[in-house]
């Protein structure tokens, strides 16, 4: 981790977070050793659309699996960022994260590539709503799924199969404006990040001489592209991540170790003070 402290510093550098940031936080992911996509598919968003099924099936688990990200805290992880970012070191934070748990330890400069999951949007008005609010209707609308327990799985869902539990159909609320139907703020498997939130991570290069990557396996283009464009950049790209990443090729400096004690030790070297939980 001394090459990490002395390749940035005197650097301003853009950081790119993923799951991994979260996973001490209770939030698991989807690559790592345990990852869900190991045992199971994540919804495509076309599926989602033409399905009502499937559409009954995501919020299901997801009354399950949200209390976990309602509930979880910011970490180790997210509190160093925030202070590299308060000491101008961090250009702006770029995460494929969609749990707010960045913003809740105080990073200000973030785009949230793949949105939040604390918002769902109406796909026919497109009125934003509270996703608090829409799991208190769900819970209100579904009262013998709430009786049931789940092992958490990635972005709010849970390992919980309706068909399998002898449960009634499951009820989806419309737009309280419109009665459309509605889409949890993110950007699923098959959907295109909107290009306003691309190009505002993009800003965040203009000032920035170096790219840090925690916690991501850069499998999705969403955010491999970043790692991509550093590299056209010349910038120097250092990983801290645990196991292989698409940009292994492309880093120079590739650390292997858990993001907590490696972000704490990177902030010690910079200088750089980190508030207590």
């Amino acid at each position: 981790l001394s090459s990490v402290g002395g390749l940035l510093r005197g650097r301003r550098f853009v950081v790119l977070s993923g799951a991994g940031c979260s996973t001490d936080s209770g939030i698991p992911d989807y690559r790592g050793p345990t990852g869900s996509l190991r045992r199971r598919a994540p919804v495509q968003y076309q599926e989602f659309l033409r399905s009502e099924a499937v559409r009954q099936r995501y919020w299901a688990r997801s009354l399950l699996g949200f209390g976990q990200v309602g509930a979880a805290q910011p970490n180790a992880v997210h509190r160093a960022v925030a202070a590299l970012e308060r000491a101008g070191l961090v250009t702006g934070l770029i995460t494929q994260n969609v749990d707010g748990l960045h913003s809740q330890a105080g990073s200000q400069r973030v785009v949230e590539l793949h949105g939040s999951l604390h918002w769902v949007r109406c796909l026919t008005c497109g009125r934003r709503e509270s996703r608090a609010a829409l799991q208190a209707q769900l819970l209100s609308q579904n009262p013998q799924y709430a009786q049931h327990s789940a092992a958490a799985a990635p972005d709010g869902d849970a390992d919980f199969e309706p068909g399998t539990a002898g449960l009634p159909a499951f009820q989806v609320p419309g737009c309280s404006g419109c009665g459309g139907l509605l889409k949890p703020d993110v950007v699923f498997f098959g959907e295109n990040v909107p290009r306003p939130i691309v190009d505002a991570a993009w800003g965040f290069f203009a000032e920035a001489s170096a790219l840090l990557i925690l916690g991501s396996s850069l499998a999705v283009y969403s955010g491999f592209r970043f790692a991509r464009g550093a590299a056209e950049r010349s910038l120097p790209i250092v990983l801290i991540n645990q196991g292989p990443t698409r940009a292994d090729d492309l880093a120079a400096l590739r650390v292997e170790a858990p993001l907590a004690p490696s972000l704490t030790t990177l902030c010690h070297q910079l200088g750089v003070a980190v508030e207590a939980a």
